[in-house]
């Protein structure tokens, strides 16, 4: 099980807007210990949409969708999720009920239409205007609007997955190897995931104008194994005569 999200929009592929939800799911998903695996960013595409969710939707993953699920012809997504379940698209009562709470009478006969979803979904309620969003399973379809999708995204985490939270928090350090060469310290990093099981390692070239290299080289997970980590690092590196520094997180 992952947590993956997809981020749907000509306007962001063009570079009419920038994308803010991707930033902020990592930040949602951090304070809570938790992590995105993965983000695809897809066009106003009804078939490529689809395809993307009939793979998704063939794992495990807890994935939010942002973008696409309102009333205008651009907005592809809710038919998409239909056409990728094999289901038809149906009236949800306790949508339609919110929108006409909100509107009244002008609820008709096109904000309501937004009430419609893949049959079976269930309700995500949105507190910024009642026009809800929608759920099959472990995926989560949220309007694009950041004010509407996020507030959203947090109810949905807090409702359904506190078990996954972390309560102890997860650390990081990274240290900056000059003249660092990823192929020379290969055994080191297999020797680092080998021996700690609960750490994600990462490793980072940095070309330096006028012909230097750094290496960036990072672990991050559970306090005590980045610890242990990290002074296995340190003591290996400077064996090689190799000459390192710590770089502050922010």
């Amino acid at each position: 099980m992952a947590f993956g999200a997809i981020i749907i929009g000509d306007e962001i592929l063009s570079g009419k807007r920038q994308d803010k939800h991707l930033a902020k799911v990592i930040d949602t998903l951090k304070f809570r210990g938790l992590e995105l695996s993965w983000a695809d960013y897809i066009g106003d595409e009804p078939a490529r949409i689809t395809a993307t969710l009939k793979r998704t939707f063939a794992t495990t993953d807890i994935v939010f969708s942002f973008g696409g699920i309102g009333a205008t012809p651009d907005d592809y997504t809710r038919k998409s999720v239909a056409a990728a379940l094999g289901v038809p698209i149906a009236r949800h009562a306790g949508a339609e009920a919110e929108i006409i709470a909100r509107f009244g009478e002008t609820a008709f006969p096109k904000r309501v239409i937004m009430a419609d979803f893949p049959q079976g979904a269930d309700m995500i309620p949105n507190p910024f205007n009642r026009i809800a969003g929608f759920s099959v399973g472990q995926h989560y379809f949220l309007p694009g609007f950041p004010e509407m999708s996020w507030p959203m995204m947090e109810w949905v985490l807090e409702t359904h997955y506190q078990h996954l939270f972390h309560p102890t928090p997860r650390d990081e350090k990274i240290i900056v190897i000059e003249n660092g060469n990823e192929g020379d310290l290969l055994e080191l990093m297999n020797q680092v995931v080998a021996s700690y099981d609960k750490l994600k390692l990462s490793s980072l070239p940095q070309f330096v104008t006028g012909g230097g290299r750094k290496l960036e080289l990072s672990v991050r997970g559970d306090p005590t194994q980045v610890n242990d980590a990290m002074v296995l690092i340190k003591q290996t590196v400077s064996k090689m005569g190799l000459v390192f520094s710590d770089k502050q997180l922010v």
